[in-house]
Order: C-alpha cells, then structure tokens, then sequence
C-alpha cells in the first residue's frame, strides 16, 4: 500500500487517480463516495447540478466495492470511483427525468447499456444530474428544476444540455459523468465549466436506454478532467451492443494506450472558413495560443477549407428539428401546456418544414462527408476550431423565456461551431485553453476522421501535458 491519500484531497484527484487510489488501497471507495456525496450537500445549492442523489444506495455499492477489492477481486477500471449522469439515462426502477415535467416521475423497467457497461466496470452511480428539458438547450436554462449555474460565476451558463453534468465535474463534486450530444450538448458544457468532454464518431457508443433527441445525431459520451479521464471512460462504454442495431461493428481500440504525447509530424488543420467568422477577441487569442502549444511539440498547422459548410449548418438543423419534432409529437398534441416556451415554440416550428427538405438532408449527408473526406483528411489527421466563437455569456444574455433583448441570437450562436460536426458524424473533443477577462473558461474543440477517437485524443492529451488549464478548480461557497 502507498502513502493513504488525505479525505481533503480525494475529490482534486483526476478520474484515472482515484481509480488507481482505491485498487492500491490507499483510498477507500466508501471514503471518496462519502466525500463526493458530502461536496454536493455542502456546495450544490449554489449550482442546483443534481436533479435527484441516492445517499444511502451509492455508500451501500461502494462499501461492497471495498469488500471485494479486499478479496482480491477488482470489476475493472473504474472500480469504486463515483460518478453522476445526465438525468436521461435509464435505470430500471430509478426516476429518470429528462429535465422535464412530462417525465418528473418517470421510472423506467430497464437500464441503458451505457450505464450498465460502466456499473460492470466497477463504477458506483449516484444519481441523476440537471440537464436542459428533453436536451433541447445549450445554455443550462431549466423551468422545472432549476437553472443550472456555471461553478466559476453562477451568474454565468454552464452550457447545455449536459449542463448539470459540466458543473458538477468541474466544481470536484464527482469525477466523470455521461453527457450526450446532438448539437454539442457535450462539447459545450465542457469548454464553458473548463473540462474535457467528447462526443464520439455517430453509433460509436450504443443508445439503448437513452432518451433521444435526433436519432441521426445523438452522441453517447463523456465528460471528464482529463483527455486521460476520457479516453478510459470512453473505452468502456462504447462499442456494438445487440440491443441498439444502429451502433457501430468497428472494434474498439484501447485508447489510454495511444496516449503517448507524440505528436511529431502530424499535420493539423485550420479551417480557414466559416468556424472564426465574427470570432471574439479574447476566444481567438486562446485558440492561437493552444495551437502554438501544438506546434511545440511537433505538430505541423495546417491551412485547410471545410467544404459545403453552409449545407451542413442548414441540413445539421432541418435533420434535429424534423427528427425531435417527431420524437414529441404526441405529447405536443396532447399536453404542449408542459414544454418551456422555448422548446415548445422550436418544436412547433418543426411541424412546418416539409418532408422533401428533411429527405434531402439525409441524402446529401454520405457526399458531403466524402467531400470533407478528400478536402480535409486526405492532408491533415485532425482539424482544430474554437468551441464557442463567444466569450460564456451570463443565464440572462440568453434566456429566451423571460424575453431578454437579444436572447434569441446569443442563445443560438452558442452552438454554431459545435452543430455542423454531429451533422458530419465525425468524433470531436473539447479541451480547456484558456480564461476570458471575465474569469470564465474558454475551450477549444479537435475533430478527426470516422472512428479516429483515438487520435483526437492523442492531440488533446498532449496539449494537456504542456497546460494546466484543466487542473485548474472553482472556488465554491459551502
């Protein structure tokens, strides 16, 4: 056994830490759960990042986590380590919310594979954390239970929809925790609390049990400290799964083991269209110095055109709205009276646009990705882009509800980075870089090829080795 790991330290630690802390013993898991459950008590009324908390089940999982550690007996990477999820995974017998009203006591009869893949590896659940209604806002803003609020300003976004799952691992409540990304939900919690977060190719990671949005666009995947974090939590989750035909067949590499921080020689694109267009000052100046901290280290910029940009914003969005108009269409006919002003306006919107033009979005979708194939990836492994081209704006700047001058725009522009790479398929990570002048994360965002998670995550890790920006924590009020 090591030197014991100090209770007060325990939640600083990074994901892959306090997992090689309690399979050393030199940290319970009864301890870290304890001390997890113990930050949200004393520090989440000022955040509202859970929507729901099972104190008594998740100390019951992890003693039993020490018990056969004891014996010998590891379930595998994450065994022991406590985690939180998007309140839209489902557990049989468990509420499971979607951050609305329609679903407040919805208990579901079975269990995402997601979760059970990551309970299997060992990893204690406990609970359900805050979201946007249904996934349906990239601010953080939720009439039912509460604005979630960024763990560096409350005043601030968090980023949605995973907004609860970007506050509570930034703010060291707990170490990692399952998002979801249909138009950046994951990317953008990510870079507005200041951790990394990446969605993965589409059909990487099986869907079953989770609540959709768009089926052409959902995304399955984490948010963690560290690229580190999420390369080991990623590789736990994904994969095919019998129980969601749609995922994947590709086998699943060990992605930790890619790590290595060698990026010498790897060509590394810069869009020189759309993604800078009307880009802040100080987001800009983050973004160039990341890009210096990879050419560094050997990593050769590359100038690059992403083509057909304006058909992938346009189709990007016809396909999410069409597909979540659907997905609601019952329940807008029958109680739309439940739905905030915001997600009922966008969902009635969707009911105008004509199927011809929904078909046409799916079918252009296989050229335009062949065409980025030969412009972008024939040259370069990876291509960078800002998260956000704005500074986090504050809940007020962009709550469309209350009527805010200007929320309509401020609340849109959050995700026009971040929509067109779910359109393309492509796996994309969020990576911290920086600070604004308001004390506010900035966060930069590394695409690469179908099913190359693990070379976006080889950038990201090598730009953490040269930073500290994703070591870096709030100061939270108890």
């Amino acid at each position: 056994m090591n030197k014991p790991v100090p209770i007060n330290a325990i939640l600083d630690l990074s994901m892959t830490e306090v997992a090689t802390a309690i399979r050393n013993g030199d940290v319970s898991s009864y301890a870290v759960t304890k001390a997890a459950l113990d930050a949200f008590a004393m520090k989440d009324a000022a955040l509202n990042s859970a929507i729901w908390l099972e104190r008594e089940s998740a100390l019951e999982t992890a003693d039993a986590c020490d018990k056969l550690r004891r014996a010998g007996k590891i379930l595998g990477p994450l065994h022991g380590v406590p985690l939180a999820h998007k309140d839209m995974y489902y557990k049989a017998g468990k509420v499971s919310t979607c951050g609305s009203r329609i679903r407040k006591d919805f208990r579901p009869n079975y269990t995402a594979t997601a979760l059970a893949r990551l309970e299997a590896a060992g990893s204690v659940t406990l609970g359900g954390l805050n979201m946007a209604e249904f996934a349906q806002n990239p601010t953080g803003h939720n009439q039912h239970f509460g604005h979630c609020r960024n763990p560096w300003n409350r005043d601030y976004c968090p980023g949605g929809s995973s907004s609860g799952s970007g506050a509570a691992v930034a703010a060291r409540f707990v170490f990692g925790a399952l998002g979801s990304d249909t138009g950046g939900s994951i990317r953008l919690p990510a870079a507005m609390c200041g951790i990394t977060g990446i969605k993965g190719t589409q059909t990487r990671v099986s869907r079953h049990g989770v609540m959709p949005l768009a089926f052409s666009a959902d995304n399955v995947g984490p948010l963690c400290r560290t690229a580190r974090d999420c390369a080991v939590f990623l590789r736990e989750i994904a994969g095919h799964d019998p129980k969601d035909p749609t995922s994947a067949m590709e086998p699943v590499p060990d992605y930790e083991a890619m790590l290595d921080g060698d990026i010498r020689g790897m060509p590394v694109g810069i869009p020189g269209n759309y993604f800078f267009d009307e880009i802040d000052a100080e987001v800009l100046a983050a973004f160039n110095a990341a890009c210096k901290v990879l050419e560094a280290r050997g990593a050769i910029l590359v100038p690059v055109e992403i083509p057909h940009m304006d058909a992938v914003s346009t189709y990007g969005s016809i396909v999410s709205r069409v597909e979540g108009g659907a997905i609601h269409a019952e329940w807008m006919r029958t109680r739309p009276e439940s739905y905030a002003v915001h997600l009922s306006a966008r969902l009635y919107g969707s009911y105008g646009i004509p199927a011809t033009h929904y078909i046409e979005a799916l079918a252009r979708r296989g050229p335009i990705l062949r065409a980025i194939g030969k412009a972008v990836f024939d040259h370069v492994r990876v291509f960078l882009t800002p998260t956000l081209r704005t500074k986090v704006p504050t809940l007020l700047a962009t709550d469309i509800d209350a009527g805010t001058p200007g929320a309509e725009k401020a609340f849109m522009d959050l995700s026009i980075n971040t929509r067109p790479i779910n359109y393309m398929g492509l796996p994309s990570v969020s990576v911290p870089c920086g600070f604004d002048s308001n004390g506010l994360p900035i966060g930069f965002q590394i695409q690469g090829r179908p099913f190359a998670e693990g070379t976006v995550l080889k950038v990201a890790d090598a730009f953490q080795r040269d930073t500290d920006w994703h070591s870096r924590a709030p100061l939270l009020p108890t």
